[in-house]
C-alpha cells in the first residue's frame, strides 16, 4: 500500500509542476509590474495594489468559470469519449467568452468606483487609467485561462505552462520600454505597465488558440468539431453548475483578502503597500497550493469519472499531506526571509518594517492556505461544490473579516490585525473542506457514487 501511496504522490507533482510553473509566471507578470513601478515611487506601488485589489475579485470569478472546463474535459478524459471533450471544449469557451466580455465591461465603466473607497487622491488620480487597461486585458487572459482548463483537464499541462513562461521575457521588455520612456518610447509609467500587460497576454491567448486548433495532439477533438461544436442549453447548465459554485468559492476568499486591502487603504498609503507587498509574497507561495490543488482535483475527477473511489481516497489523502508539508516549507521561509523580501519591492523603511511583521502574519497562515486550497479542488474534482462554497463564504465573511476588522480598529491593530482575522478564516476554511472531503470520500466509497447534482449531457456520435 505504502508503493501505491508513492507512486500515487508522485503522479499528482508530475502533473502538478507544469501548472505550478504555469501559475507562477503569470504571477510573475503581476509581480514583476509590481516590482517595476513600485522603483517611482510608494504612491504608483499602492495605486496598482488599489487596481489590483479591485479587479482581482470580478476577475477571480472568471477564472472559477473556466475552471469547470477542466472538470468536465477531466471527467470525460477518464471515459475516453473524445466527442465529449470536444463538445465541453466549444460550450466551455462561449461561456468563458461572455463572462470575459462582461467582466471587462465591468470594469471600465466601472473604475469610477475606485474614487468612493475612501483612498489617497493622488493613488486614485493615478490608478484611473490603469484600471482601463487592466478591465481589457481580462478577455484574452480568460481566454487563455479557458484553452489552459482544456488543456490540463486532458493532462497535456505543458503545453500552458511554456506560453507563460515565454511571456516573462516579453512582458519585461514592453515594461522596459514603456514604464520608463526607453529607446525613444513615451514614459508611461503605471499606464505602460497596463499596455504591457495587456499586449502580453494578447499574444499568449492567440498562440495557445493555434496550438489547440493546429496541434496533431489535439487533432482527435478538433476533427468532430461538425457534430460536436453547437450551442447547448444542457452543456452550458452543467458547466454553471460546477463554474458559479467554483467562482463563488474563489470570490469569497480573494474578495476577503481585496476588501482587507480597501479597509487597509483607508489607514494610509504606507499601510496599503506593505500589505500588497505582503500579499503578494503569499500569493507567490500559493500559486504552488493551487497547483497541487489543480493536479489533485484533475486526477480524482478522472477517477470520478470511472467510479474508482478507492483512488479517490488515496490521491486525496497523499495530495493533502503534501500541501501541509509545503506549507510548513513556506513558513520557515517567510520567518527567515521577511526582512529581505520586501526589499524587492520597495525600499522606504517604514513600508519594510510594516510588511516584515505582516509576513509574520503570512507565515502563519501557511500550512491553512495549502489545505484549504487542496481540500477546495479535490472536492470540485468529486462533483461536490455547493456545501464547500457555503462553509468557505462562513469562515472568510461571518467570521474571517468581521474578527479582522475588530482587532485593526477596536484594539488599534491596523494592517496586522486584519490579517489576524485572515489567519481565522483560511484556518476554518482547511478543517472544514480537509474533514468534509474524507467524509464524502469514506461515505461514497461504501455507498453509491454520489451524483451532486451532477449528470453528463448525450453527444452525438
Amino acid at each position: 500500500m505504502s508503493n501505491w501511496k508513492d507512486k500515487e504522490v508522485f503522479k499528482t507533482i508530475q502533473l502538478a509542476i507544469p501548472i505550478i510553473m504555469g501559475e507562477l509566471a503569470q504571477l510573475s507578470l503581476h509581480l514583476i509590474d509590481t516590482a517595476m513601478v513600485g522603483n517611482i515611487s510608494y504612491k504608483h506601488l499602492a495605486a496598482a495594489s488599489l487596481v489590483m485589489t479591485a479587479a482581482n475579485i470580478p476577475f477571480v470569478v472568471g477564472i472559477g468559470m473556466t475552471i469547470s472546463v477542466s472538470q468536465l474535459v477531466s471527467m470525460a478524459n477518464g471515459r475516453r469519449d473524445h466527442q465529449l471533450i470536444s463538445h465541453y471544449l466549444f460550450n466551455g469557451f462561449i461561456l468563458c467568452t461572455a463572462f470575459a466580455l462582461v467582466i471587462s465591461g465591468g470594469l471600465v465603466f466601472g473604475r469610477n468606483i475606485l474614487k468612493h473607497l475612501g483612498q489617497d487622491p493622488q493613488v486614485v488620480e493615478l490608478a484611473l487609467p490603469f484600471m482601463t487597461l487592466v478591465g481589457l486585458s481580462v478577455i484574452p487572459m480568460l481566454l487563455f485561462m479557458t484553452l489552459k482548463q482544456f488543456t490540463d483537464g486532458l493532462e497535456y499541462t505543458k503545453t500552458a505552462m511554456m506560453l507563460s513562461i515565454a511571456a516573462l521575457p516579453v512582458n519585461i521588455f514592453l515594461n522596459w520600454l514603456l514604464i520608463y520612456g526607453n529607446w525613444g518610447f513615451p514614459r508611461l509609467e503605471l499606464v505602460g505597465a497596463g499596455y504591457a500587460t495587456l499586449i502580453t497576454r494578447t499574444l499568449i491567448f492567440l498562440v495557445l488558440g493555434i496550438i489547440v486548433l493546429k496541434h496533431r495532439t489535439f487533432n482527435r477533438f478538433i476533427a468532430v468539431r461538425e457534430h460536436q461544436w453547437k450551442y447547448n442549453l444542457a452543456t452550458i447548465r452543467e458547466l454553471l453548475r460546477i463554474g458559479i459554485p467554483s467562482s463563488i468559492q474563489m470570490g469569497v476568499e480573494i474578495g476577503a483578502f481585496a476588501v482587507s486591502g480597501i479597509i487597509i487603504g483607508t489607514i494610509s498609503a504606507i499601510s496599503l503597500a506593505a500589505h500588497q507587498i505582503a500579499l503578494s509574497c503569499a500569493a507567490f507561495t500559493f500559486m504552488v497550493s493551487m497547483g497541487l490543488s489543480q493536479a489533485g482535483s484533475i486526477r480524482v475527477s478522472n477517477a470520478f469519472g470511472r467510479s474508482d473511489w478507492d483512488k479517490i481516497r488515496v490521491i486525496g489523502k497523499t495530495t493533502f499531506i503534501t500541501a501541509f508539508l509545503y506549507g510548513c516549507f513556506c513558513a520557515i521561509a517567510f520567518t527567515f526571509f521577511r526582512w529581505q523580501l520586501p526589499l524587492v519591492f520597495n525600499k522606504n523603511p517604514e513600508v519594510v518594517h510594516l510588511t516584515a511583521i505582516l509576513l509574520l502574519f503570512a507565515a502563519v497562515f501557511q500550512i491553512s492556505d495549502a489545505t484549504q486550497a487542496t481540500g477546495a479542488g479535490l472536492l470540485r474534482g468529486i462533483k461536490d461544490v455547493r456545501l464547500p462554497t457555503i462553509l468557505i463564504t462562513i469562515a472568510y465573511w461571518v467570521i474571517g473579516l468581521p474578527v479582522g476588522c475588530f482587532f485593526a480598529f477596536h484594539y488599534n491593530m491596523g494592517a496586522a490585525g486584519m490579517w489576524l482575522g485572515l489567519i481565522i478564516g483560511l484556518t476554518l476554511a482547511s478543517v472544514f473542506l480537509g474533514s468534509r472531503f474524507l467524509k464524502m470520500a469514506r461515505k461514497s466509497g461504501l455507498q453509491q457514487p454520489v451524483r451532486s447534482g451532477f449528470e453528463p449531457v448525450k453527444t452525438h456520435s
